[in-house]
């Protein structure tokens, strides 16, 4: 139990350390840690992430927290959300600090204007690896489309790109594409 709690701590405070940007930059290294942790399939990570954006929380805080969950109970559920967290109040800490006498410093704004699009990057291939597991079903080591999570997508993004319907609070999209998953599952 010790073992899998220092676990869940290290890999979690990695992702909290590395995951510049928030929730959605966590995902390439959540995704990750479906290959060589037991703690969650990336169907249920896929879950979890429907479930963290409808619920208040940051993403990868509800992520932590359900995979130490599924690991140790409550305690696992602790631990892996102390160590997502731990970095960002050290860097934040550091920076309150410092971030004064360096803020006109040039390397110091070159390596925001570097990590800016790093994080773009991050957020993108996380995206790209949600449309990859939400849209297709791998059989026999190929992709086919799911249709009808296409068909869902489509008609969504379609609908988002009205100009008045997107002033919709976005618990009503999740609501939509959540009666369209029923109607097309039954």
């Amino acid at each position: 139990m010790m073992q899998t709690a220092l676990e869940l701590f290290w890999e979690f405070f990695k992702i909290g350390l590395f995951a510049v940007g928030g929730g959605p930059a966590t995902l390439p290294f959540l995704m990750e840690l479906t290959k060589v942790k037991p703690w969650y399939t990336m169907e249920q990570l896929t879950n979890m992430i429907a479930i963290s954006e409808s619920t208040p929380g940051p993403l990868g805080l509800n992520m932590s927290t359900y995979a130490g969950f599924q690991a140790l109970g409550l305690f696992g559920g602790l631990v892996s959300s102390f160590g997502l967290v731990l970095p960002s109040v050290i860097i934040i800490i550091l920076i309150a600090r410092f971030l004064d006498n360096f803020s006109q410093n040039p390397y110091v704004k070159a390596a925001f204007y570097g990590v800016r699009p790093a994080v773009t990057a991050l957020i993108a291939a996380a995206v790209l690896g949600l449309c990859r597991v939400s849209l297709f079903v791998e059989r026999n080591g190929n992709l086919t489309p799911a249709v009808g999570s296409v068909i869902i997508a489509v008609v969504v993004f379609g609908l988002l790109q009205v100009k008045r319907l997107k002033k919709f609070h976005p618990a009503l999209w999740f609501l939509v594409g959540a009666v369209i998953g029923i109607v097309f599952r039954l």
